[in-house]
């Protein structure tokens, strides 16, 4: 049976894993070593998310949801442990743009999905930046796309460096 295609393309639309992200880190992030003064206040910083160009997003995707962990670190470690944020979404390809952490004020129709998980000193409103004191902890940012009807795709996870 051959689907029409409006109803195919709908199909389409509605499911952002029918194609593979890919995500790159924009400098000063290399994926190496955490960039001087992208620490959290605690460590002399003021750290702001690393700002990445994103390619391959599929048809039908409204956003890109990034989850930030510290995967050096058990409590931090999945599942956006240092915040998960909503970045909106046109085309297939995007830049996400560098935002303040500690705070959940951001710019250009960014928001916060879930506050970092940090507390007491560690605690944060938005996006906690590396907060490890040089230990050598190894941060981590996933992408996944959200179609319009709010379900996620298949996420891309990189190093964004250690620290």
């Amino acid at each position: 049976m051959r689907l029409p295609s409006a109803i195919l393309a709908t199909f389409l639309l509605a499911s952002p894993a029918a194609a593979d992200i890919s995500v790159k880190l924009l400098p000063p992030w290399t994926g190496k070593s955490v960039p001087t003064g992208q620490q959290c206040p605690l460590n002399g910083g003021k750290g702001a998310t690393p700002p990445m160009e994103v390619s391959g997003i599929p048809a039908g995707t409204a956003w890109l949801l990034v989850e930030f962990d510290d995967k050096s670190y058990g409590p931090l470690s999945k599942n956006g442990g240092h915040g998960t944020l909503l970045y909106p979404v046109k085309g297939a390809t995007t830049r996400l743009p560098a935002v303040p952490g500690m705070t959940d004020r951001l710019p250009g129709g960014v928001r916060v999905h879930k506050a970092s998980r940090g507390s007491g000193k560690y605690r944060s409103d938005g996006y906690l930046p590396p907060c490890s004191g040089g230990q050598g902890n190894t941060y981590t940012a996933t992408v996944y796309p959200i179609g319009q009807d709010g379900k996620p795709g298949k996420g891309v996870q990189i190093t964004t460096g250690r620290y």
